[in-house]
């Protein structure tokens, strides 16, 4: 569902120039920031002020392009005589993340999603010299086409404003700028001739758009109203524009081939063909009607959708569309990938003679079966060398620079994808992000242009964006023990043993999966359906999960009033009741396989009536676990309540079902506060209640009747109209301590 998934000899000729192993073309010249050096600086300023109040005003910034004489982005940072700092940049983006990594290696200061921690000493700390930080990548990449439905679907624009200030601070110069595409769409289809109906019909609804986009899914959870594509304008020129103040590219969307059925309609000769039903879904929803490139029908809509999100936006001169994504192509002939890919890029030039494409290279990994070496080539050099730029989606698990010699030629991103879904849950894969890069960097005859981060849903364990992204600015890898203890130094501003011992700990289990191939969906009983074919196994040993709770635990008293540390403490205990729902779903399956009714009553019940009744007291009081924040967002954006009660509909669909009947059921699993009451402990309950009544009458247990049975309580939880707090409740630590008290001792016996 994250956007689609060796060799015929050719000589290929590669327009590059090596400068320290690093190859940089040409094509990509015209591609630099808009904003005037001094917008840029102010830009800075005002994100400062946002940050860190009366304190900015210790910093001095400047913006000064000629800093750099390879659009690779440095920053200079000194002392004044004062105590202040003097940073300066080639980039706003380059003064941003420059200035971050004073604060976080001189100030021991920190900034995620999950809070901040900002006690900068007074004054500031002083350097001797000048400290400059640099980069060996054009670009630094981020966001997934899923991450607009997954995570900032219902975001307004202090979301937005905060997110691109994370950004900048992060050093992100390249990213997507989908929102508002719907609004260009409708206007496009009006002109062509389609009627409003077949317009409604044709888009999905807010929750789904990024599959609606890809040509996966239509008019399931629409449709969208009127006033949504208002609203997501506005938010896309805000957007923009505060990505452009930064010196940042914005990625906008171009034409895939994608169209609403009302165009055979309109062009019964066009050759438009059917594509077969995605993701377990039906043709009621499914199947897309898609354009062949070479019909001239393609260039025409392509064009004239481009100009006018060219029109409306402006341009920076990058587009991203995806072709065949999660869907196998008509034909594997070589001759034709290399056609659709020409004609793809030609309704970019058509109206942007200069424009680049931005390509997610997942189709390669997910139909692997589909994409051999020779279907690769011909559709990445269907497109001029160095005007398509390749993005490795899965790089840390699944690189395909590897196998396609680079991307046979086309400039390609390094990218960690981490997370599916937006689930819930640790993971990391620290090891492989802290050397992947460079290998890419040093491949032979690389055509590494950048590296970024992909992830289909965020905020969710922050620490591997802060040290992927610092990555970027490293010439060699991190020592990774090292560089853990500082950052628990940082995110909670305090020198305590126990928390460096506990970081260090994660660093080496939870965080560094090392399974080849491994997909980080959480696959924990604790967010499936219930059965007795769920999957158990985790790609880290329990204990040192337990052990670095321990820790967290002994240090919490003195550190409760640090957002970052009350996460942290939620966080770990979430994922160890996460592991133990494991252990407690084994005992519930021995017991009722060996008949045991005691055994079965006494594990199914402290699960359904102690541990998730716990958990989601323990989620319900911090407020970044809450499925009220979700869903009051989510209703916000409506103008009644009408609209009100279709984006509660769309919001809730994706965390559970994800379809009218759960064809893609927990894929965006959610471990929060009144979710996990009214949706997970239900479907638990249910089924320790029908084991229980199986064992009573001496019936089997028939796993289909269950289905149908928890379906019903699936279904009732999003038709339920309950409202959820959008404030947190209790007290953290006393509900932590607690749980600590009762299932530390539980938890050293699963061991």
């Amino acid at each position: 569902m994250s956007p689609r998934s060796s060799c015929v000899p050719v000589l290929v000729v590669v327009f590059c120039l090596f400068v320290t192993a690093f190859c940089t073309f040409p094509t990509l010249d015209h591609i630099k920031p808009k904003a005037s050096d001094k917008a840029q600086g102010r830009a800075v300023v005002e994100l400062l002020k946002r940050l860190l109040g009366a304190r900015s005003r210790e910093f001095i910034v400047s913006v000064n392009r000629s800093l750099s004489n390879d659009s690779l982005d440095v920053c200079e940072l000194r002392s004044t005589k004062n105590n202040k700092i003097v940073a300066t940049g080639s980039t706003g983006v380059a003064v941003a993340s420059g200035i971050y990594n004073y604060m976080k290696y001189f100030c021991n200061c920190h900034v995620s999603w999950s809070g901040d921690q900002l006690d900068m000493p007074r004054p500031l700390p002083r350097l001797t010299g000048v400290l400059r930080i640099n980069t060996q990548h054009r670009f630094r990449y981020y966001q997934n086409v899923c991450t607009f439905s997954y995570s900032s679907v219902w975001w307004d624009w202090p979301r937005w404003e905060r997110e691109i200030d994370w950004m900048a601070l992060n050093g992100i110069n390249l990213a997507l700028a989908f929102t508002g595409q719907e609004a260009v769409w409708q206007e496009v289809y009006r002109a062509l001739g389609l009627n409003q109906s077949e317009i409604e019909e044709f888009f999905s609804g807010a929750a789904f758009l990024a599959w609606n986009r890809m040509g996966n899914l239509f008019q399931f959870g629409g449709p969208l109203p009127q006033s949504w594509h208002v609203n997501q304008l506005y938010l896309q020129f805000k957007i923009l524009a505060q990505m452009r103040s930064f010196g940042m590219i914005p990625v906008l969307p171009a034409f895939s081939g994608n169209v609403p059925k009302g165009i055979l309609r309109l062009h019964p000769e066009a050759n438009v063909t059917r594509l077969g039903p995605w993701a377990h879904f039906n043709c009621s929803y499914s199947c897309a009607c898609i354009l062949d490139p070479r019909d001239p029908l393609f260039l025409r809509i392509g064009s004239l959708y481009l100009s006018q999100v060219v029109k409306q936006f402006g341009t920076d001169h990058i587009y991203n569309t995806d072709t065949f994504n999660e869907m196998s192509p008509p034909s594997s002939d070589p001759a034709y990938l290399s056609a659709v890919s020409h004609s793809v890029f030609a309704s970019m030039t058509a109206v942007d003679p200069q424009a680049i494409w931005l390509m997610q290279g997942w189709l390669f990994f997910n139909d692997a079966a589909f994409w051999k070496p020779a279907q690769i080539q011909a559709l990445l050099h269907g497109v001029p060398l160095g005007r398509m730029i390749v993005l490795d989606l899965f790089a840390e698990t699944e690189p395909i620079f590897s196998y396609t010699e680079s991307f046979y030629g086309q400039p390609f991103i390094w990218c960690m994808l981490n997370n599916f879904g937006g689930n819930s849950g640790f993971f990391g894969t620290v090891e492989s992000i802290n050397s992947g890069p460079f290998k890419a960097l040093h491949f032979p005859n690389s055509s590494l242009v950048g590296i970024g981060m992909t992830p289909e849903g965020i905020e969710q364990n922050p620490v591997m964006y802060e040290l992927m992204s610092e990555l970027a600015w490293r010439k060699e890898p991190v020592n990774l023990s090292k560089w853990a203890s500082l950052y628990a130094i940082r995110r909670y501003g305090s020198t305590q043993e126990n928390l460096i011992a506990a970081w260090r700990l994660l660093f080496a289990s939870v965080y560094n999966c090392t399974v080849p191939h491994y997909r980080n969906h959480n696959h924990s009983p604790l967010v499936r359906r219930p059965s007795f074919r769920m999957n158990t196994d985790v790609w880290y040993d329990p204990a040192a999960l337990y052990k670095a709770w321990k820790l967290i635990i002994e240090a919490a008293p003195s550190l409760m009033s640090k957002e970052t540390f009350r996460y942290d403490l939620v966080d770990v205990t979430r994922q160890v009741l996460q592991v133990l729902t494991t252990s407690f779903y084994r005992d519930i399956a021995d017991a009722f396989q060996n008949h045991k009714l005691p055994e079965l009553l006494t594990a199914g019940g402290v699960l359904i009536h102690d541990l998730l009744p716990e958990l989601n007291r323990l989620l319900s009081s911090d407020r970044n676990f809450l499925l009220g924040t979700w869903l009051e967002r989510a209703r916000s954006l409506a103008l009644d309540e009408k609209e009100a009660q279709l984006y509660d509909l769309n919001a809730r669909n994706q965390l559970t079902l994800w379809g009218p009947s759960g064809e893609i059921l927990d894929y965006a699993s959610k471990e929060w506060g009144g979710l996990m009451e009214d949706y997970y402990a239900q479907r638990w309950g249910l089924f320790v209640h029908t084991l229980v009544e199986c064992l009573d009458s001496g019936r089997p247990f028939k796993q289909d009747a269950f289905n149908q049975a928890v379906f019903q309580v699936e279904k009732g939880f999003i038709h339920n109209g309950r409202k959820y707090p959008t404030k947190p409740q209790g007290d953290t630590y006393e509900i932590a301590r607690r749980i600590f008290l009762k299932y530390y001792p539980q938890a050293l016996k699963t061991l």
